[in-house]
């Protein structure tokens, strides 16, 4: 418990100790529990689990089952920026698969990582039903379209520089 407290402060395990105790004894409320961490935290880390199962009493390894199956639910924080790249069959065929690949080449994480600076997750998606601009990306609910592996490259540059800018400033 300690270590919860240590990795999230007072504040988010105490909001989510408070969503847990309305929770846990409704019956089939364990995707509500864990939506709530999830927002909470941002994750589902070990942690969390270990503490929903001791407070609701389901196994460690079901919960575990529910966070691994449902995509929603992530056992990796992630990135402050979100990028989504789209591998539907409209963006797939203008080149999307190339794309992902310049993108874990530049950010040095395979899809569904985060960096280790916590600057970046990258994820594959389905469709992000823009494909009049395929292929496309998102970030953090920005949409960029008509992409090349270089241009994808250039707009996670623009991010980078965009953050280091505004950290910079944030100091003086």
């Amino acid at each position: 418990m300690e270590q919860l407290y240590e990795l999230f402060g007072t504040d988010r395990v105490e909001e989510f100790r408070a969503k847990l105790d309305e929770l846990k004894n409704v019956p089939g409320s364990m995707i509500s529990i864990l939506n709530e961490a999830q927002e909470i935290f941002g994750y589902v880390p070990f942690e969390v689990q270990e503490l929903i199962s001791r407070e609701t009493g389901v196994p460690l390894t079901e919960i575990f089952g529910i966070v691994t199956f449902y995509s929603r639910f992530s056992i990796i924080p992630a990135g402050k920026y979100k990028i989504s790249l789209c591998l539907g069959t409209a963006c797939y065929v203008k080149g999307s698969g190339q794309i992902l690949e310049k993108l874990e080449e530049k950010l040095g994480i395979k899809e569904g990582n985060t960096t280790s600076d916590g600057m970046f997750s990258l994820s594959a998606a389905r469709c992000l039903g823009a494909c009049a601009l395929a292929p496309v990306m998102m970030i953090n609910g920005e949409v960029y379209g008509r992409l090349t592996p270089d241009s994808a490259v250039k707009v996670i540059e623009k991010i980078k520089q965009q953050d280091l800018s505004q950290a910079a400033s944030e100091v003086e």
